[in-house]
């Protein structure tokens, strides 16, 4: 079943990205947006389309669930959590139609891959905490493609939803326990809106072991002095933001720094020109250096993608003054599903698996022991 379960997880990224990634190399930017960027109005939807979070469907990952994605594990690791800690992870785009600006509740084909994304990345912390992930109404993948209004409102419904299963969340799990915030690309999109505005400044935020916000750009001076939380500067640091975007090399985040630089960060300043953060997965520590001696296992699928193992010392890491994580020669094993100038994007969590988990854990142990 594990086996399956990560075959269905590489095979959906090949279809996505094989279709996205030909457009992105082949075609202009005029053409990426009329391909994916919605040409309809946005217009919201009714109300009884809202996820209603007290309910456990309205959730992808939730502890007791049957067939829970986030209990998806390599052969060999444990996955019973000894803790009372919780995960709030919030899933990347799954959604690729220009039918709808934001993902329709019901739509089987997006929630069908936001499962299998959650198998392969929320997993990480599943030995460590209890893992909430909540299925919400994503904005498109055109949304990040539009400077029109229509996509703002798109992305705003998309982060309503996120603030009300946070609240949820916050509700129906033990008023003491210890949170880990995560998410990847669109999640931690809106993670960092949530930060500012539902955690820091918040009783909640002192019950925050650390956010892993992966896989999207936060400027270290227009967004990280709004977010109420520092960079992490040490392995064992609690109360503090982890943020990677993995390249190998030559890298070339042009893309990416499209929608980046033509907006503002959350301190009110533009993004433009400004060096994005990057703590380093296998140290846990900002703009950090470390050889591939230093991995612990990586997810590498087999050449048929029916299996994946964790392999050690897959990839070195070294962050660079763009904020950018460089991994080197891109390693064999990923080419499919690697998007134009060398993005491991999809790979963001894979890459250093096991190093994201030994890190939560010794930043919980951490929080746990100041808590004594």
């Amino acid at each position: 079943m594990a086996a399956r379960r990560f075959l269905y997880v590489i095979a959906t990224i090949i279809f996505l990205l094989l279709a996205a990634g030909a457009v992105w190399t082949l075609f202009p930017q005029a053409l990426m947006r009329m391909t994916f960027v919605p040409s309809i109005a946005f217009a919201p939807p009714p109300p009884a389309g809202a996820p209603d979070y007290n309910e456990p469907d309205a959730w992808l990952s939730r502890p007791g669930a049957a067939n829970d994605p986030a209990n998806w594990l390599p052969p060999g690791i444990p996955g019973t959590p000894r803790t009372d800690a919780v995960v709030f992870f919030v899933p990347p785009t799954t959604y690729l139609d220009k039918l709808h600006w934001n993902a329709p509740y019901d739509d089987k084909a997006a929630d069908a891959r936001a499962h299998v994304l959650v198998s392969s990345q929320a997993s990480t912390f599943s030995g460590v905490a209890r893992v909430w992930a909540p299925r919400y109404r994503e904005a498109t993948v055109g949304a990040f493609l539009s400077a029109k209004p229509d996509a703002a409102h798109a992305l705003d419904l998309a982060y309503s939803d996120v603030a009300r299963a946070f609240a949820a969340f916050v509700q129906q799990v033990p008023p003491d326990a210890p949170i880990i915030l995560a998410g990847h690309s669109q999640g931690s999109f809106h993670l960092l809106r949530l930060l500012r505005a539902k955690v820091a400044g918040h009783a909640v935020a002192r019950r925050v072991v650390a956010a892993y916000l992966v896989g999207w750009p936060v400027s270290t001076t227009a967004d990280l002095p709004a977010l109420g939380m520092p960079a992490c500067t040490a392995a064992r640091q609690t109360h503090c933001l982890l943020s990677w975007e993995s390249f190998g090399e030559p890298a070339d985040p042009a893309q990416l720094r499209v929608i980046y630089d033509a907006s503002r960060g959350f301190a009110g300043f533009p993004r433009k020109g400004t060096p994005a953060l990057c703590v380093n997965p296998l140290t846990g520590t900002r703009d950090g250096t470390a050889p591939a001696s230093a991995n612990l296992g990586a997810l590498l699928p087999d050449t048929g993608y029916h299996s994946a193992t964790l392999v050690p010392h897959l990839v070195p890491a070294r962050c660079d003054d763009r904020g950018l994580l460089l991994i080197g020669d891109p390693p064999s094993g990923f080419g499919v599903a690697v998007l134009p100038g060398n993005d491991f994007h999809v790979f963001d969590y894979a890459l250093f698996w096991a190093n994201i988990r030994a890190d939560a854990a010794h930043r919980l142990a951490a929080f746990q022991a100041r808590r004594r």
